[in-house]
């Protein structure tokens, strides 16, 4: 008995745990803005294009900071047991009378027939030895140097950091819209992937319910054995369209998984967002707006002025440089003759002044080599232009050919719907043979993937006309 109870309460934690793991294991369900979100988030090209918009806003303060004066500060402090010694010779010095005539004072000497000068009156000055110790010596100063003309050197290269600024804003934008437009993709293509599924099941569920019918016939001498075989070989097809439909579901899951920065074999299952296949004038509103809202449209005008300025800045390199400086030092140290030689404040006060001169043509190649590239980024920038109208033109093509296969598909469909409506209907009091039947339910099946296909390829070519018009967002 005990035992019998035992194995009652096994039974019922092994279907208590069984019904954890069926709550547990319910797929994910995710929108298309959460993976947009999501995608934003864990993309690691974004991070990087933030990184290094953040790289460019420091580098432009630098060459902002050249505007303002240099402070420099200066300290040296050397002890060092290095000395000399030195000797002053003495000698006679002469006595200097004062001479009433003149005014003035005349050394008290006589000039011999020779040129020799005889002293009459003289001291005498000893010999004097002199040291010389360096000991401890001491320096500190402060200088400060403020550029007064530099050929437009520095505002030339600040203007250039906020055109880098620029390019790496817009590169940040194109990075986005590029997951932006990745996400979009992969999530409609899982869509896609999951009705064309369900479409399948769709189709055996008819062939299932044919083949019963088919089977009762048979029993009942109604059909051949030949009938029974058609329905058999569809419904054999059928379930092989069913596995490629779940394959091809399951990678399509990967791929958005991946995108989305969730582990591959993670369980998520995606919802249809709002139809916004009826509104034609919303994909005319994306041609509307032209390349003028793209992020590489914005970055060939910032490439091309960059390419200008560089010619300034080149040409900046031979004008003249003209640079105002102040400095106040103090030094103290060293000692001659056992007392301190230098101990005192200096202030000092200068401008600086430099003329390149161009002896052999350097300086006219190197600035015709600048605008030659200006040139050239002039010419890259008019063709890739093109190039993104012509793309834009592409895509607002796509869009309306979209628009028109889905219209057209919903036709197909309902017409197919209703064609297999009547074949049924004839089959069943005998006026058309089965293989008309099969056809008609395999024409449905076929209509219903065209337009789920249809509506997948117009959500992608919205996609593609919003990114190639630089409308596409997150939101």
């Amino acid at each position: 008995m005990l035992f019998s109870d035992m194995k009652t309460y096994l039974i019922l934690i092994g279907a208590f745990l069984l019904s954890l793991n069926r709550v547990y294991a319910q797929p994910q369900t995710l929108t298309l803005q959460e993976c947009l979100h999501r995608a934003l988030e864990e993309n690691k090209s974004l991070s990087s294009a933030k990184k290094t918009l953040e790289k460019t806003q420091f580098d432009m303060k630098t060459y902002k900071a050249n505007f303002f004066p240099q402070l420099n500060v200066v300290a040296l402090d050397l002890y060092s047991t290095v000395n000399g010694q030195f000797t002053l010779d003495g000698g006679h010095l002469p006595i200097y009378n004062f001479d009433a005539a003149t005014g003035k004072y005349v050394p008290n000497v006589t000039k011999q027939a020779d040129g020799t000068v005889q002293l009459n009156q003289y001291a005498d000055f000893p010999s004097q030895s002199m040291k010389l110790k360096l000991s401890n010596f001491f320096a500190g100063g402060l200088s400060v140097m403020e550029p007064l003309y530099s050929g437009g050197k520095i505002s030339t290269a600040y203007k250039m950091s906020k055109l880098g600024v620029n390019l790496a804003t817009e590169k940040l934008r194109l990075t986005e819209s590029e997951v932006i437009q990745r996400t979009h993709e992969a999530y409609y293509l899982t869509l896609k992937a999951k009705e064309l599924a369900g479409v399948a099941r769709s189709y055996k569920a008819l062939l299932d319910e044919l083949k019963k019918n088919v089977e009762g016939a048979f029993r009942h001498g109604m059909s051949t054995r030949n009938d029974l075989m058609k329905v058999q070989v569809k419904l054999n097809e059928a379930e092989f369209s069913i596995q490629k439909a779940d394959n091809a579901h399951r990678l399509a899951r990967m791929n958005l998984c991946h995108i989305v920065g969730f582990p591959l074999d993670k369980e998520i299952e995606v919802v249809e967002p709002a139809a916004d296949h009826a509104q034609p004038s919303l994909l005319a509103k994306g041609a509307e707006q032209g390349i003028e809202s793209r992020p590489e449209y914005a970055m060939l005008n910032s490439k091309t002025e960059l390419a200008r300025q560089q010619v300034k800045l080149t040409r900046s390199d031979y004008l003249p440089n003209v640079m105002a400086g102040a400095a106040v030092a103090y030094a103290n140290g060293a000692e001659l003759g056992g007392k301190h030689l230098l101990d005192n404040t200096s202030v000092s006060v200068g401008v600086v002044v430099k003329i390149p001169i161009d002896l052999f043509g350097g300086a006219t190649n190197k600035i015709r080599s600048a605008k030659t590239a200006y040139q050239i980024a002039q010419l890259e920038q008019q063709d890739l232009n093109d190039q993104m109208r012509l793309e834009l033109a592409q895509c607002q093509n796509l869009c309306e050919e979209a628009q028109t296969e889905l219209q057209l598909c919903e036709v197909a469909l309902s017409q197919a719907a209703e064609n297999m409506r009547l074949s049924k209907q004839q089959y069943e009091v005998g006026l058309e043979p089965l293989a008309d039947y099969l056809e008609t339910q395999a024409l449905w099946q076929q209509c219903s993937a065209n337009l789920v296909n249809a509506r997948c390829q117009l959500q992608l070519a919205h996609v593609k006309l919003l990114k190639a018009s630089g409308q596409l967002r997150g939101e």
